[in-house]
């Protein structure tokens, strides 16, 4: 398979287990139901789950268990993306080319479609019948990584605290490796954790999925500055408005597009141990690094 086809193949496994996972929208209560499917299902590359699956991939072949695994970062992903949308926080109308979660059903609701799909996701990685101590050691990275010391919390808080602030290089690195970057990184992590990686290929797989993640975000910061509401499916330009700290506002575009480079040729070189099995990882993060939104 292309690129293309691997991503289109495994988009569509993603869709069709996490329509299984989430209660249907006419099971009562109804109205959350239908607030968590409404974002959950607005679109999107699913690449968190992806990832995961070409990490464990990469180690062995995946078992029966691995695709509901990933679904639960994907989960956790849009419960953020709800909250991130919120007037509380960026104040974005909408997500995916679509109205956010509070523009549809309100903002009390919102936050507690974001609350279920968050709770959801560890309920499904509990219910995993797989070795004990992978599920629990799944369980330990999700929660790490969405919690608030170098978690995406943590990155939520320091991007809210450093709006109108002068953009720090040390500051501007948490934010990205945290509200982004730990997300990515968990994913790669948890689908080798999951297939039985040595701590040898936990410690690449870390690498690659750490320089993925900030791939990511730096290219995220340059579609920002550089690409249409259309093009992006949410609301362009706001990073400036709101004086966020990016890489862009503090290194320039091409300095910016240099350095999510660079990123990339570290994740390539991490993933190099694992041979043609790892060939799906390389692959896509060059897709990360040349994506237009």
């Amino acid at each position: 398979m292309t690129l293309d086809e691997y991503l289109k193949v495994r988009r569509e496994e993603v869709e069709a287990a996490l329509d299984e996972l989430v209660p249907r929208d006419d099971e009562r209560p109804s109205t959350i139901h239908r607030a968590m499917r409404h974002s959950l299902f607005a679109g999107g590359k699913r690449i968190r789950p992806i990832l995961f699956m070409a990490a464990a991939e990469a180690v062995s072949d995946p078992d029966a268990e691995s695709l509901k695994a990933a679904c639960s970062l994907e989960l956790i992903h849009t419960y953020s993306l709800i909250h991130d949308d919120l007037p509380a926080l960026d104040n974005d109308d909408f997500r995916r080319g679509r109205p956010t979660a509070h523009k549809v059903f309100g903002e009390a609701m919102a936050i507690l479609a974001g609350d279920a799909l968050l709770t959801r996701a560890f309920e499904v990685l509990a219910g995993l019948t797989g070795p004990s101590d992978r599920r629990i050691a799944l369980v330990g990275e999700l929660a790490t990584t969405s919690g608030t010391v170098n978690g995406m919390i943590g990155g939520q808080v320091a991007d809210l605290e450093a709006e109108g602030q002068p953009v720090e290089e040390e500051r501007l690195l948490y934010i990205h490796r945290s509200k982004t970057g730990a997300l990515i990184r968990a994913a790669v992590r948890m689908g080798g954790v999951w297939a039985g990686s040595s701590a040898q290929q936990l410690r690449a797989l870390d690498e690659f999925g750490r320089s993925v993640g900030m791939a990511f975000q730096i290219v995220d910061d340059i579609l920002d500055v550089t690409a249409t509401s259309e093009e992006l499916g949410k609301t362009a330009g706001k990073d400036a408005e709101q004086e966020k700290a990016t890489y862009p506002a503090l290194y320039g575009l091409e300095e910016s597009r240099r350095l999510a480079r660079e990123q990339y040729e570290a994740a390539v070189a991490a993933a190099e141990m694992f041979g043609e099995r790892g060939l799906r990882l390389r692959e896509i993060a060059g897709r990360v690094v040349e994506r237009s939104n």
